[in-house]
């Protein structure tokens, strides 16, 4: 007697998907994603892991890469692609020159006794000048910058080697997905995740669907004998917290003094930007600025393991 028809075989046809590539920041999370993928852990295999170098990395993100890139780590490819480097960029802009936006702090002090506009609402809901009115002190203004690095340095080079790989450079967009972009997002992180807005192609996030946090991720890193990897993050990067720059000041003199002049670099001589320009968010000089935490004012720290920066997945 023949089997009835599987209803459900039409579901199973072969998956359009040509290329699986992983999202590599060489930072605790995506190296964790990695090594599970190289372990068998989470399947089918990716075909790549993709790291976007941004040329103003830490030496310890270098080292951690060149290691995951070693023939006995990983049993796939790791490409590295650039947009350039971020920190030359960034000095050129200090000299007025054309630049990559990053979120840097923007401060601009009016003068006392200048004349400032006052504004109200007409019947009609519309804003509109009413008179002006003389300062008697200097307002300070403090705005951080729009922040466009991460797509110039990180999205973009990343999708143009994706779309080279799955052979549709120069070629009109399938209309279905045939790549899975994997994306080293923990549960503690969640609000990233992010759907493709492309049909092409399709996000995945591997340790979301193993429900596994940072931590998590750190315990699976020990448990299988790997090093623990850096935080991976421009070295000069505004995200940074007071902890992360005073571990860079103690502990890593060379990058310290690197962000330290990039920061001075930036101060005035940014194109579009009124004011000084500021890494650290208090607006004064980096190698000025009070790092201290709150733990060191008696706050509890329930977070010892920060994240590894926005960029850095």
């Amino acid at each position: 007697m023949l089997a009835s028809p599987n209803p459900a075989a039409k579901d199973c046809a072969p998956s359009a998907i040509r290329l699986r590539a992983l999202s590599l920041g060489a930072g605790v999370q995506s190296t964790t994603m990695a090594l599970m993928a190289a372990h068998g852990e989470i399947q089918p295999m990716p075909d790549c892991a993709i790291f976007a170098d941004t040329g103003w990395e830490p030496k310890a993100v270098y080292q951690h890469l060149d290691w995951l890139r070693t023939g006995n780590v990983l049993p796939f490819p790791v490409h590295i692609v650039s947009a350039g480097n971020i920190r030359e960029e960034l000095v050129g802009a200090g000299e007025g020159k054309r630049w990559a936006s990053i979120p840097a702090f923007a401060k601009t002090v009016i003068p006392a006794g200048s004349e400032l506009s006052v504004y109200d609402e007409n019947e009609e809901g519309e804003i509109i000048e009413i008179g002006s009115r003389s300062t008697s002190r200097e307002p300070i203004s403090i705005g951080m910058i729009r922040r466009q690095c991460t797509t110039d340095f990180k999205i973009v080079p990343i999708r143009r080697k994706v779309r080279e790989l799955a052979d549709l450079t120069r070629k009109r967009s399938p209309s279905y997905a045939v790549v899975e972009a994997w994306i080293g997002i923990s549960t503690d992180e969640i609000i990233r995740a992010k759907p493709s807005f492309e049909a092409w192609q399709v996000k995945r996030f591997p340790l979301i669907e193993q429900r596994m946090s940072r931590r998590d991720c750190l315990a699976w890193l020990r448990r299988h004998g790997y090093p623990k990897p850096p935080k991976s993050a421009c070295i000069g990067c505004p995200f940074h917290d007071n902890g992360r720059w005073r571990d860079m000041r103690d502990h890593d003199v060379e990058a310290w003094a690197d962000a330290v002049e990039v920061d001075r670099a930036l101060r005035a001589g940014l194109r579009g930007i009124r004011g000084e320009v500021f890494l650290h968010r208090s607006c004064v000089p980096l190698d000025e600025a009070d790092l201290s935490t709150a733990a060191d004012y008696g706050q509890l720290d329930l977070f010892g393991d920060e994240c590894e920066g926005i960029c850095g997945v």
